[in-house]
Formats: structure tokens, sequence, C-alpha cells
């Protein structure tokens, strides 16, 4: 399925939607909220409802992890009659699916994180890396907030600690003057950390994480002769990475790196019918979110998906060849699409026809990376889109009468 962290019209990675938070007491309106905040009673019922067997710090069962990403299918999970939830947790519970995916892929990404090794879930833009990497974080320790965002100019301070510089001028280096990195905290609390897009790294940064996820302790040679000369891992302590395949020739990883991580590829979504309904639900929470009637029809999304697929895969479902352009029409594309044909028929109505737009939508996609694309996505058109239209399809034969469009 969603660049890392590749975003949609509300905000998240495809998968993801916005909600409300309350923090002190005070509700909180947030673009997107933490899955550890917006997920926090299923959460405390999961850890409630499974009482097995846990790794040290983990906060649910590894079944329990998987059951929070997958959902429960639609059933109503029962707390056992012995349980204590916290207040406000209900007896019975439906756990909402959140990640679009293979179970199986799940599970060995949580038994990778079991087992304290690295995990690398990697992927094309807008599969929902860094939204898995959220939700496997916030269930096993409780936060997704412990994270290094990989970029050139990320340095190898941002991966292990830095100082406060008005305390180490006044008492030279103490263990107060020290400021540790999202990645130190996870190692002395014995959580999750996270490294977005670590191939944006440069070799040298990337070479912190080798000792690191190997030695499991981080060296402080400024407080040599104490205590806190050698910060160690904790129990529960593991670190995922995430890394884009579009990205794999930025900064490429080393043999000894590739090594101390297991490796997961996150794929697009395999069914049309369930990345229509996420691409659905999700435009639709963009709508909503600002106070607006949603008024896609469900043959404007049906069409938005068809048309991603195609390019995508290159070959559409009747078998018929498509040039595929370089931009990579992931789902979470699509939901930006779909999104904004929803505001726009929110806040210009009766302007024009929600399909009239979308010519105009997929070729500002496809011209993302390569301006030359426009002509492959002409050639889409005429393609599969009169084929259809020649076939029959209303839907599809007005996309074709809108063919000047893409000639602009």
């Amino acid at each position: 399925m969603t660049n890392d962290t590749t975003t949609t019209m509300d905000g998240t990675s495809a998968g993801g939607a916005p909600d409300r938070a309350t923090s002190s007491g005070r509700e909180q309106h947030r673009q997107v909220t933490p899955p550890e905040d917006r997920y926090a009673t299923e959460l405390a019922f999961l850890a409630a409802h499974d009482s097995g067997p846990r790794p040290p710090g983990w906060l649910l069962t590894p079944r329990a992890v998987v059951t929070f990403v997958m959902g429960s299918a639609g059933e109503a999970l029962s707390l056992p009659k012995s349980a204590l939830p916290p207040a406000g947790v209900p007896p019975r519970l439906v756990i909402e699916q959140k990640f679009v995916g293979e179970r199986a892929l799940v599970e060995r990404c949580v038994v990778t994180l079991a087992g304290e090794r690295g995990l690398l879930l990697v992927g094309e833009p807008g599969t929902a890396k860094s939204m898995l990497s959220e939700l496997l974080s916030a269930a096993v320790c409780g936060t997704s907030a412990l994270t290094v965002q990989g970029t050139a100019g990320t340095t190898e301070d941002q991966l292990k600690y830095g100082w406060n510089y008005a305390l180490l001028l006044a008492q030279g280096p103490t263990e107060q003057a020290l400021v540790p990195s999202p990645v130190l905290t996870a190692m002395t609390r014995g959580a999750v950390a996270r490294v977005e897009e670590v191939t944006r790294c440069l070799p040298e940064v990337q070479d912190a994480l080798v000792s690191l996820l190997s030695e499991r302790r981080i060296s402080v040679p400024e407080l040599a002769g104490g205590e806190s000369a050698q910060m160690h891992a904790a129990p529960g302590f593991t670190l995922i990475a995430t890394a884009n395949l579009r990205d794999k020739g930025v900064s490429e990883m080393s043999a000894a790196l590739k090594r101390r991580f297991n490796f997961e590829t996150v794929g697009p979504i395999g069914d049309v019918d369930a990345e229509t309904a996420l691409v659905r639900s999700q435009s639709r929470a963009a709508v909503e979110r600002v106070g607006a009637a949603y008024q896609v029809d469900d043959a404007v999304l049906e069409t938005l998906v068809t048309a991603f697929r195609d390019l995508r895969e290159g070959r559409s479902a009747e078998g018929w060849e498509v040039e595929r352009p370089s931009t990579v029409m992931s789902t979470a594309e699509a939901v930006s699409v779909a999104g904004a044909l929803g505001l726009a028929a929110a806040y210009f109505p009766g302007d024009r026809d929600v399909l009239s737009l979308l010519p105009g939508h997929l070729l500002g996609v496809v011209r993302k990376d390569d301006p030359a694309d426009a002509a492959r996505l002409l050639g889409y058109w005429d393609g599969p889109v009169r084929r259809r239209a020649e076939q029959g399809s209303a839907t599809w034969r007005a996309l074709w009468d809108l063919r000047a469009v893409l000639e602009n």
C-alpha cells in the first residue's frame, strides 16, 4: 500500500486517519494523532485480553500486537472474567484493521522484534511502511515518537547523543548535560526506536548503527571514568528502519549494516476491492475532517483506483499492456487524488462533474518525477480508456471524451 512518509490529503500515510485526542484533560485537535493516542482504548483492551507470555519490555503479547495491526476481522473480542482492565475499557471490543496487507508479513515483523533484532521495511513509496512501523512501535512499547528522520543532513549525534551547551560550559561534560537521541532514549528504556529513510543518511552516519545494533551500547568518551561512559541497551530495545526502493542508490547500506537487519518488503495492496475501500475511507475522512459532506460516488472511486492500478502494474485487468510512468502510482497518491476530488465537490458544488476533474489530477501525479510521463498517460487514454469506452462503459466513455485535457 503508503513515504513513507508519503501522506494523504488528511495528513496520514495510506491506512491512517485523523482523529481527536485528549491531553491533560483538554481536548486537542491534531491533523495526525499518533497511534498510541488514537488507539489507546484498543491497546489497553488487548493488554487485558491476552495475558500470555510477553518478551521483555513489551506491553502486549506478540499475538496481540498482530491483532492490533490486522484487526479482529469484525469479531468482538471479550475480556476474560479475571481481567482487571483500566477504567473506560469496555468488556467487548472489535479491533479495527489498520494495515491492509499480508498477515504473514506482520507476523514476521513481530517475530523479528521479539528476537530484539533490527527490522528494515523496504518498498516503493506510498506502501505504508512508516505507518506499519508506527503501529508496531505503539503496540510493543507504547510510543511511536522515538524517531529519527533520515536525510542527507542527519548527523551521528542525532543517532547517539548531543550536549546542552549551556550546561556543558557551566559544568563540563556531565550526565545532566548530555542530550540523548531518540535512539539512545529507546535503548535505555528498552523501547523501539525508528529511523525513517535510513538510506538517505550519509554512509558514515549509517555506520553509527552498526556497532549500536551489534554491541547494544553507546560509548560516551566525554564521561570516561564514570558509570555513564557506557550506555547499555535495556531488554526489549530494538530498531525499525524504513527505506524506499526508489532511494536505494542515494546512500547504499553497507553489507555490515544489512546483516544487522531482517528485511521485509511491503508491497502495494493486491486486492482491488480492499484498495478501493481504503481509498474511500481515507478520502472520506479527509473531507469530513474539514466539516464538509463527501460527494465522490463509487463509480468515480472505482475508476480512479483502476487507473492507478493499471499504471502501477503496467497491465490492465483485461490484460492490455500499459506503459508505466516513472512516478510511483501508490495507494497514498490515489487517496490524495480522491480527497482532492471530494474537497472540490464540497467547496465548488455544481460547478462541474467530479469525474471531469480526474484527468487533470492524474496528469499532476504522473508529472512529479518526469514531465515526459504525460505522454505515457496519454498513451493509457488511447489504449485501455478508449477500449473500455468502446465496450460500452459510460464512465470510461466520459473519460475518453476528456482526452483533450491531457494535451494542454
